[in-house]
């Protein structure tokens, strides 16, 4: 399978799964995709992921989160930065969303991080994604 972003892909497997209200989806692992993982698990997205060493490269499970009458958590999951364009911003200039509800997935010089702790630090970076 030829993949040109695996981020994206990720994105993408984990909105399917959500929106078919599936209990679990599994991603082939990577340092960046676990840091998205952890993020998504630390802001109350999704109930919790395993790593799972299966073969060289491994396999993330991401149990998703869903409400009292299996209404999805994460509402919306959209990649900003994408590999045709790369999208980056300062300490000011990193976006709220949806009034605060949401959190944008940035990618710093000091890891992968939350827009909030971004601006708590003072740092800015590429943004990955939006999630609300």
């Amino acid at each position: 399978m030829n993949m040109c972003d695996p981020i994206a892909d990720m994105l993408t497997r984990i909105r399917n799964a959500n929106a078919v209200r599936k209990d679990f989806v599994d991603v082939p692992a990577s340092k960046m995709k676990i840091a998205i993982a952890r993020i998504l698990k630390e802001e109350g997205f999704i109930k919790y992921y395993k790593v799972m060493r299966n073969r060289s490269q491994g396999t993330i499970r991401i149990f998703l989160k869903f409400g009292p009458d299996k209404e999805p958590v994460m509402n919306g999951l959209v990649r900003v930065s994408k590999p045709g364009l790369r999208r980056y911003v300062s300490k000011t200039e990193i976006p709220v969303v949806l009034g605060g509800l949401g959190v944008s997935i940035v990618s710093t010089s000091q890891g992968i991080m939350s827009g909030r702790f971004c601006k708590q630090k003072g740092i800015g970076g590429e943004i990955i994604c939006n999630v609300w």
